[in-house]
């Protein structure tokens, strides 16, 4: 039988002194092993991997989040649709017209 320890770490760090960058588009896949969450930043992304488990804590705290923003500021007027796409395709970005010639 083995043992597992689990370490909680603190880290204070100062969020001022932490680079930003406004997030222009957020993506996510998943298979049954992990989530894949991808996120845009003009011609830079980043993806990261999360565990089922951890992509589910990440939902519920942006849950929390968002509805302690809209207790202090107001509701938020956004709706989701799926399957629309971005009006800047990487084939305009690319040089590619609407026949894919370039």
């Amino acid at each position: 039988m083995g043992v597992f320890v689990y370490m909680v770490y603190t880290i204070r760090m100062d969020l001022s002194k932490v680079p930003k960058q406004f997030c222009e588009n957020i993506t996510a896949a998943f298979s049954q092993e992990f989530f894949v969450m991808g996120m845009i930043t003009g011609e830079n992304g980043i993806a990261y991997a999360l565990s089922p488990q951890h992509m589910k804590r990440l939902s519920q705290y942006l849950t929390h989040q968002i509805a302690e923003y809209e207790k202090q500021f107001g509701l938020i007027n956004a709706e989701w649709k799926p399957g629309i796409q971005s009006p800047i395709q990487t084939k305009d970005i690319m040089g590619g017209g609407k026949d894919g010639a370039k």
